[in-house]
């Protein structure tokens, strides 16, 4: 089974620019998708409900804001769209999927910057990947768990091309790193860490600007997190920074998750 997860920077726009022959081609099986900025009735039927797959989407309130989606290829037992905290669920930023005892996560943790770009989201931020890391938490009790998404932070040096320059920035700050610490803490690996420890100039999101992409100045913000049972089952984890269509690109694990898994 290959997992893939990607902040698309707007479904629609993303679905101009090859959307569609990424999903049909990358070999997913289940995708999971970031800041679709879009309601479900204002995408392109052929987006909406592509030949082949299953769709489910987690809209904000707010129109053209945030938004969280997963195609799959086998239909969902069960799907969950709410942490029951509504200031969080509102911004509609958590989905989760469930094939049987398996749980896969699609998730656009907040930004801490705010309109001022002065970190005032930070606490709010915090919050909301507490609530989430609760949830998730409860679900690894009953079989493996992997939250993908845009985690909006960069943990050590080696996940951004310039640390010295970013220590006071939203996305690296030390109150947000220790929160990933924190779920490392806990047992949930990094997928593509694990794989790759020590090697730097990795990165799944570049600024749209200045260069910043063909020069490789970015930041790996984007991670598949497994539960222990769930890492166990990774045969591959992988960054695809030659897919255009987003200012991200597409990260994602292969797994070879056990048939009693897929039971209900």
């Amino acid at each position: 089974m290959r997992i893939v997860s990607w902040n698309v920077n707007g479904l629609r726009a993303c679905a101009k620019k090859g959307f569609l022959d990424v999903l049909n081609r990358c070999g997913a099986d289940v995708m999971c998708l970031q800041e679709v900025r879009a309601f479900p009735e204002q995408l392109p039927a052929e987006v909406l409900q592509p030949a082949g797959w299953y769709a489910v989407f987690h809209p904000a309130q707010r129109p053209g804001y945030s938004g969280v989606a997963i195609y799959s290829k086998m239909p969902p037992s069960r799907v969950e769209t709410a942490l029951g905290i509504e200031e969080y669920d509102a911004e509609g930023r958590y989905l989760m999927v469930h094939f049987g005892r398996l749980a896969i996560a699609s998730v656009y943790f907040p930004k801490g910057s705010g309109k001022d770009r002065d970190n005032s989201r930070v606490p709010y931020k915090l919050g909301f990947c507490r609530a989430v890391f609760d949830r998730v938490e409860q679900l690894k009790k009953r079989g493996p768990v992997y939250v993908t998404g845009d985690y909006n932070t960069a943990h050590e040096d080696i996940d951004l091309a310039r640390p010295k320059t970013n220590q006071k920035s939203s996305g690296f700050l030390p109150e947000e790193r220790e929160e990933i610490s924190r779920w490392l803490a806990a047992g949930w690996v990094d997928t593509f860490r694990r794989q790759h420890p020590g090697e730097a100039g990795h990165y799944t999101w570049w600024r749209q600007f200045g260069g910043a992409r063909e020069k490789n100045v970015g930041w790996r913000i984007d991670y598949v997190l497994a539960s222990q049972s769930a890492a166990g089952n990774v045969r591959d984890a992988f960054i695809w920074p030659d897919v255009l269509g987003s200012d991200h690109c597409p990260v994602g694990v292969d797994v070879d998750p056990p048939a009693s898994a897929l039971g209900n």
